[in-house]
């Protein structure tokens, strides 16, 4: 356990950022999740919305480094042309 005052308010301070942080990744997950169903279930029309409210959300994480900026792009890119090949052949 913390023993000074300066190591409990880290302590504190790293459950909060903990918190947020399982949050907001928690988020970005559920954004992508919510695209590929839209991808799995053939709807092209509910699939282009919900890329288009993942992308935000995804860029505002990678900003924050919650997720690496590389990341961020490779996600996005494989939405987008999986969205695109099923636009093509509907």
């Amino acid at each position: 356990m913390a023993n000074t005052a300066q190591a409990r308010k880290r302590a504190r301070q790293a459950a909060d950022h903990r918190e947020r942080n399982i949050a907001q990744r928690s988020l970005v997950r559920t954004h992508i999740k919510k695209v590929q169903k839209a991808i799995a279930a053939g709807d092209v029309t509910n699939a282009q919305d919900a890329f288009k409210n993942a992308v935000p959300v995804i860029d505002r994480m990678a900003g924050k480094n919650q997720i690496h900026r590389n990341k961020a792009a490779r996600h996005k890119s494989r939405l987008n042309a999986q969205i695109k090949t099923m636009a093509q052949h509907a």
